[in-house]
């Protein structure tokens, strides 16, 4: 009779699926610690230009490498970010992960992304503008209020949806992750993309404007604007007729018409009584 020392099948599987488990709950730790770094080092990043980031100037060059290189940084970042949002790809991603942590996921990406770009980031020799004194002091003032609004903007949604901690915590609790209500409120009664205004605002409210940030800013501003008119997309699909009822009701920016301002009311179709 042969004695072996190997575990039975279902021991094993139970051990595979406690590290699977130990495996993502130390994924969602990291991905929050992350998270806030990646924002310390975005504020640092666009703060007031090259001047705040001697690093940065080992980039410049004469010539446009720096055109081509930031180019790609600054588009990858928007492929990225808009790939991980297409329903497709999240419910491809779902096959290899518990649901729960899609959120934490797309989180994860976005914030090495980002990283990607700040740190191979090249610097141009010529600026667009450079104001200093009350006009510059003013213009980061606005810099501040930018931030100050997107703060307000995720706190109105969830920082715990943004960040995908609130669906990652209840899933190591063993709990159905939360789910988010359409309840419009705050600055979302006013506009339907007050986060990716207040992100806008952090690109142009630039003291020190190079022409490399120009690029960036212009790249991702139509980023921005493109992934509005998509997230509007996706929402009259999960949410349906409250979220065209609410588009025609509240302009995605202000100022603007067509996709992006207030939607035509729903003509509500009436049956002929006999």
């Amino acid at each position: 009779m042969t004695i072996t020392n190997a575990p039975p099948q279902a021991m094993r599987q139970r051990i595979a699926m406690n590290m699977r488990k130990l495996f993502w709950i130390a994924f969602g730790a990291v991905n929050q610690l992350l998270f806030g770094l990646t924002i310390l080092r975005l504020f640092l990043f666009l703060k007031g230009g090259n001047e705040f980031h001697p690093w940065i100037s080992s980039g410049t060059d004469s010539g446009h490498t720096w055109l081509v290189v930031d180019s790609l940084l600054a588009i990858q970042f928007a492929v990225l970010h808009s790939a991980m949002l297409w329903p497709p790809n999240r419910a491809r991603l779902n096959r290899f992960m518990p649901s729960a942590l899609s959120g934490s996921f797309f989180c994860f990406m976005t914030c090495i992304s980002l990283f990607v770009t700040m740190e191979l980031w090249m610097s141009s020799p010529t600026s667009l503008w450079n104001f200093s004194g009350n006009t510059g002091r003013g213009i980061f003032v606005m810099f501040l209020i930018s931030w100050l609004a997107l703060t307000y903007s995720l706190w109105l949604t969830g920082f715990g949806f943004q960040t995908g901690f609130s669906p990652w915590w209840a899933w190591v609790r063993g709990q159905e992750p939360p789910r988010r209500s359409f309840q419009p409120k705050g600055a979302y009664k006013l506009l339907r993309h007050p986060i990716y205004l207040s992100f806008v605002g952090l690109l142009w409210f630039n003291p020190l404007m190079s022409i490399d940030r120009l690029t960036l800013a212009l790249l991702w501003t139509t980023h921005l604007l493109v992934g509005s008119h998509l997230k509007d997309r996706r929402l009259e699909k999960f949410i349906g007729e409250p979220y065209k009822q609410y588009q025609s009701q509240v302009p995605g920016y202000p100022l603007l018409r067509g996709p992006l301002g207030r939607r035509k009311p729903l003509l509500v179709k009436t049956t002929p009584q006999s």
